[in-house]
């Protein structure tokens, strides 16, 4: 089974998003919004398949990243999040939330060894 397919997103905290997506709008040329930007591209071996990869900063008094502690959060595509997340909890592998669904695609938290919260995400 495939697991990981990509980066789904970056996410990370600091003491004002408006004015770092200003910074990176006008110094690096992101084009972000308030919830950040969007790198679109296509896949490898399906160039008529489309996907994202999310950058955005979080305010730093963000729960959104809990129970870890870090400033950051790291979002991967997967396939077959249902399967993915039964083999995980096999594994004794922490999930911290149930499959959520939305019209986009599915979400799921895990922990990994240290703590981090790591957010698993299957597109539409």
């Amino acid at each position: 089974m495939k697991k990981v397919t990509g980066i789904g997103g970056i996410f990370f905290k600091c003491a004002d998003p408006s004015k770092m997506n200003e910074w990176y709008a006008t110094h690096l040329g992101i084009p972000a919004t308030e919830w950040g930007a969007m790198f679109p591209w296509r896949e490898k071996d399906n160039t008529e398949k489309e996907g994202y990869t999310v950058w955005s900063p979080k305010p730093a008094d963000t729960q959104y990243f809990e129970p870890s502690q870090k400033d950051f959060m790291i979002n991967y595509r997967v396939e077959n999040i249902e399967a993915l997340v039964a083999d995980l909890k096999k594994a004794g592998i922490t999930v911290l939330d149930d499959i959520a669904t939305y019209e986009y695609g599915k979400f799921v938290h895990i922990l990994d060894p240290e703590g981090n919260n790591i957010e698993l995400f299957e597109p539409a």
